[in-house]
């Protein structure tokens, strides 16, 4: 079973696919892709922790994404991917690049991250075990005003668009309400 949640920010898909993973199996192995850039971030990825059970397993995977998934993907266990989209972010401006400057001052490393995505899909598409993912609908807002933002919508979009074809079920949420998709 693969299951995606899709949605906008604070739209409660992480909540929801906690729910689901809780559910699904007592050994839940929560992959988190978030960097502490700055206080704010800092504070988001403390909230998330005091959110998780104690006894989940949790490794955090900034880029490479998909050996952490090979290695956690156990059989007795379920794998909680949280997020796609800060994941995107992190393998197109590595963070030990970004340090003080925007992101549309730097070069996005295209070739790093479309090895990092194939490899993802590749893997997703390989395991038995229960995988359950999280990320952000960006693409139903105004067209970004900036060439790095256009292409990270472009980019996890077309994520999206692979990862649900990857998987068995896929849930839009809004205001903390699932919608199957598929």
């Amino acid at each position: 079973m693969k299951v995606l949640f899709l949605g906008g920010a604070r739209s409660g898909k992480s909540a929801l696919a906690a729910r689901k993973a809780a559910e699904c199996c007592d050994e839940v192995r929560c992959i988190v892709t978030a960097c502490e850039t700055d206080a704010e971030m800092a504070a988001r990825i403390e909230a998330h922790r005091r959110e998780r059970p104690g006894h989940w397993r949790v490794r955090e995977a900034p880029i490479a994404l998909a050996d952490a998934l090979r290695e956690e993907a156990v059989p007795g266990s379920v794998v909680l991917i949280d997020c796609l989209t800060l994941w995107v972010s992190n393998c197109l401006w590595p963070p030990e690049n970004v340090s003080g400057e925007t992101r549309d001052e730097i070069t996005a490393d295209l070739d790093g991250w479309r090895c990092e995505r194939d490899a993802l899909i590749e893997v997703l598409s390989s395991l038995t075990c229960p995988v359950i993912l999280v990320s952000s609908e960006v693409g139903g807002g105004i067209v970004p005003a900036s060439s790095a933002a256009r292409m990270f919508r472009d980019e996890q979009g077309w994520l999206n668009q692979a990862v649900a074809a990857a998987c068995d079920e896929v849930f839009f949420v809004t205001a903390g309400l699932a919608l199957r998709l598929k």
